[in-house]
């Protein structure tokens, strides 16, 4: 695929989309950097995670890629030496864009159900909104929806007060 497109195959259908918009870009940078000190690196957090930027996930058969995806370190120690991840993610993060919504939530959300993903955060960046949900019996729970300039404390990193101002921040 040229540089300019994300390509990822959902039940079989070969499915690209422009490069994000400048503004789902930035709330998924600065999710990713809030994550990153205190879960990836244990910088005035608990560690014990591996927080990556648009990892290609090979899950039976679909290849997706996550805005953002974090391996709990116990189930991933390190990272493999491959250009992509057949081990599902502990947490999956998708930054909602117009021409992603439908597919992150109708297609997306069910794959990583499927595949036991126990994490997931819907951030658009458009309505200024964080949706969490948790697996629950293989089905999604929301835990919650936040807008605005909130100040949340949402699982699985619960122990960061996320300041959501700053993902919608120029």
């Amino acid at each position: 695929m040229p540089e300019n497109l994300v390509a990822e195959i959902i039940h079989g259908t070969l499915l690209t989309q422009a490069r994000p918009a400048p503004t789902h870009a930035r709330a998924a940078s600065s999710l990713g950097g809030e994550l990153y000190g205190p879960f990836d690196r244990g910088r005035g957090g608990p560690g014990g995670w591996i927080i990556l930027g648009e990892p290609e996930l090979h899950v039976h058969g679909d290849i997706l890629v996550p805005d953002l995806a974090g391996w709990r370190r116990e189930r991933m120690p390190e990272l493999p030496f491959a250009s992509a991840f057949e081990l599902a993610p502990d947490w999956v993060c998708e930054v909602l864009s117009p021409s992603t919504a439908a597919i992150d939530r109708a297609d997306k959300m069910p794959i990583y159900a499927r595949e036991h993903v126990p994490h997931l955060w819907l951030v658009d960046p458009i309505v200024k909104t964080l949706e969490a949900f948790k697996l629950d019996g293989g089905r999604w729970s929301l835990l919650g929806v936040w807008s605005g300039d909130a100040r949340v404390r949402v699982e699985p990193f619960e122990s960061l007060e996320l300041k959501l101002a700053e993902l919608w921040a120029a």
